[in-house]
C-alpha cells in the first residue's frame, strides 16, 4: 500500500513538473531571440568558445529529447531547439553543451556518473528479475533466504538511487555553465536571460523529483526487508 502511495504521489508530482516545463518552453519559444541565433548555432558557438572541435551537433526526433552523448561526443537537439531562435532553445542548447564542456574538462561528477551507467544497467535488470519473480512465484521461487533477497533488492535499488543523486550536480553544473556563457557572451538580453534561467530551473526540477522518488522507494524497501526485525 505504501509503495502504491509513493508511486502515485511522485507520479502526480512528476507529471505536474513535466507539464510546467512544457508550458514554460512553449511560452518562451514564442519570443524571438535578439541575437537571432538558432539552437544549432548557439551550440556550435559555445563549443568553439571552449575550444571543443570534436563534438558534433545533431538534430534528433521528438520533443525535449535533447541530450549529450559522451560515447560518440555529440550534442543532440530536438527540432524545436535545433532550429529555434528563442530563449528556450538557447537555454537547452547551451545546457547540453555544458555537458560537453564537463566532458572535455573531466568534471568529476560526470566521470562518476559515467562510471555508474553500466552498474546501474545491471542493477536495474537484477531488480526487475527479483521483483517480477517474487510477484509471480514468491521469494521461495529463488531458493534464497528472505534476507538475501532483501539485500539484493535494497542493494540494487541503492545503486539506482545513487545514480539519480549523482545526476543532480551534473545537471545543475551544466545549467550554471550554460547561463554563465550566454550572459558573458552577450547572447541574451536581461529579459531573455531570465527566461532561459527559468526554463532550465524547471528542467532541473524533473531530476529533483526523480531523485526524491528514488530515495523514498529505497527507504520503503529497506524498511520492508529490514525495518521490522526485532
Amino acid at each position: 500500500m505504501i509503495l502504491i502511495v509513493i508511486v502515485v504521489v511522485f507520479g502526480i508530482l512528476g507529471y505536474a513538473v513535466s507539464s510546467k516545463l512544457k508550458n514554460k518552453f512553449r511560452e518562451y519559444s514564442q519570443i524571438a531571440l535578439r541575437a537571432n541565433l538558432s539552437g544549432k548555432e548557439i551550440a556550435e558557438l559555445m563549443l568553439a568558445d571552449h575550444n571543443i572541435h570534436n563534438v558534433a551537433v545533431n538534430c534528433v526526433e521528438g520533443q525535449l529529447t535533447d541530450h549529450y552523448n559522451p560515447m560518440d561526443r555529440s550534442v543532440n537537439l530536438s527540432p524545436d531547439v535545433y532550429y529555434g531562435r528563442n530563449a528556450a532553445a538557447t537555454a537547452v542548447a547551451a545546457h547540453e553543451c555544458g555537458h560537453a564542456v564537463q566532458h572535455a574538462t573531466s568534471y568529476s561528477w560526470l566521470q562518476l556518473r559515467s562510471t555508474l551507467v553500466p552498474i546501474q544497467n545491471v542493477s536495474g535488470k537484477i531488480l526487475n528479475i527479483v521483483l517480477i519473480g517474487a510477484l509471480f512465484g514468491g521469494i521461495a521461487l529463488f531458493g534464497l533466504p528472505y534476507e538475501v533477497v532483501g539485500a539484493i533488492v535494497v542493494g540494487s535499488y541503492g545503486v539506482l538511487t545513487l545514480f539519480s543523486l549523482v545526476t543532480l550536480p551534473v545537471e545543475f553544473d551544466a545549467s550554471r555553465r550554460a547561463l554563465a556563457w550566454v550572459q558573458t557572451r552577450n547572447i541574451v538580453t536581461p529579459q531573455e536571460y531570465g527566461m532561459s534561467k527559468d526554463a532550465l530551473k524547471w528542467a532541473a526540477m524533473t531530476y529533483v523529483v526523480a531523485a526524491m522518488a528514488s530515495l523514498a522507494t529505497l527507504a520503503y524497501y529497506a524498511f520492508i526487508f529490514f525495518g521490522n526485525r526485532e
